[in-house]
C-alpha cells in the first residue's frame, strides 16, 4: 500500500488559507516529498510531520511555490533537528544551482558550509528514467516555463503503483504520457474555465479525461473561483492534511 498526504494543496497565493505544494509519499520502505513550497515546514508542524523522516525531496519545477521550502529544510535539518540521515534533492536540470543559490540569498554563508548529514543532488531530464531505491520516475515536460531548468510532469511508480503529478502548466503530449492510466493522477487546476497555455483548467481536464482514464483523479492548486465551487464539482479535491491510500 502506497499512502499519501496533501502537506499543502494551495496555489502560489495561499488562496483559501492554503499551504504550498507539498506531497509526502510512504511506498517501498522509504518516505519522499513531491514538491516543497514556501511554506512546507509551516506544514510539517501543523501535521505533525519529522523532517527527519524524509529520505528524499523530488521537485517537479524550479518556482517558489514548488521548491522555496527546500532552502528552510536545509537549514533546519543542519542547525535545529540535527539530521543525521542522507537527503537526496531530486528535479530538473539548474536544481542545485537553483536551490543553492536561494539558500545564500536567505541565509549567507550557508550554500558553503559543510552539512552534518550527507546531502545529494541529482538532476534528471525529460523522458529519462531515474530511480531512488524503490521509487522510479520519468519526467514528461510540461506547458510551463520556470526558468533554465524545465517544468515537469511526474509519473512516478513505487510498489508497481503509478502515481502521476502533473506539475503546473496547461495541456500537452507530455503531460498525457505522464498520466495514461495512472492508479492515482493529482492534477493542477488553477482555473475553472479559463484557458491560459501555462495553467490548466478543470474546462480543459474535462476534455481529455477520457483520453488518459486515471483511475483516480484528484485536483489541486485551485485558484479561489475553483475552491468556492469545489464543494459542487463532480471531481475529487485536495486539501492540506488529506490522506490517500494508493
Amino acid at each position: 500500500m502506497v499512502k499519501l498526504q496533501f502537506l499543502g494543496s494551495g496555489d502560489a497565493f495561499g488562496s483559501g488559507g492554503r499551504f504550498n505544494t507539498c506531497f509526502m509519499v510512504d511506498g517501498g520502505g522509504t518516505r519522499f516529498l513531491i514538491d516543497c513550497g514556501a511554506t512546507s515546514l509551516v506544514a510539517f508542524s501543523q501535521f505533525d510531520v519529522d523532517p527527519n523522516s524524509i529520505d528524499m525531496i523530488m521537485l517537479s519545477h524550479l518556482h517558489g511555490d514548488h521548491f522555496g521550502g527546500v532552502p528552510f529544510f536545509l537549514v533546519q535539518a543542519h542547525s535545529s533537528v540535527n539530521r543525521q540521515r542522507p537527503l537526496t534533492i531530486a528535479g530538473p536540470r539548474t536544481t542545485e544551482q537553483r536551490v543553492m543559490e536561494t539558500l545564500e540569498n536567505l541565509y549567507p554563508g550557508a550554500s558553503s558550509r559543510n552539512w552534518r548529514f550527507d546531502l545529494n543532488f541529482e538532476e534528471y531530464d525529460v523522458e529519462q528514467d531515474w530511480t531512488f531505491g524503490p521509487v522510479s520516475l520519468t519526467p514528461y515536460q510540461a506547458a510551463h516555463s520556470a526558468g533554465e531548468g524545465p517544468a515537469l510532469a511526474l509519473r512516478i511508480t513505487v510498489d508497481g503503483k503509478i502515481l502521476t503529478y502533473s506539475g503546473d502548466g496547461g495541456w500537452s503530449d507530455g503531460l498525457a504520457k505522464a498520466a495514461m492510466g495512472a492508479d492515482l493522477f493529482i492534477a493542477e487546476c488553477f482555473f475553472y474555465d479559463k484557458n491560459v497555455d501555462y495553467h490548466m483548467s478543470l474546462e480543459t481536464l474535462r476534455g481529455h479525461l477520457d483520453e488518459i482514464k486515471p483511475r483516480r483523479l484528484i485536483l489541486t492548486h485551485m485558484d479561489d473561483d475553483m475552491l468556492g465551487r469545489a464543494e459542487a464539482l463532480e471531481y475529487e479535491t485536495a486539501h492540506d492534511g488529506k490522506i490517500v491510500d494508493i
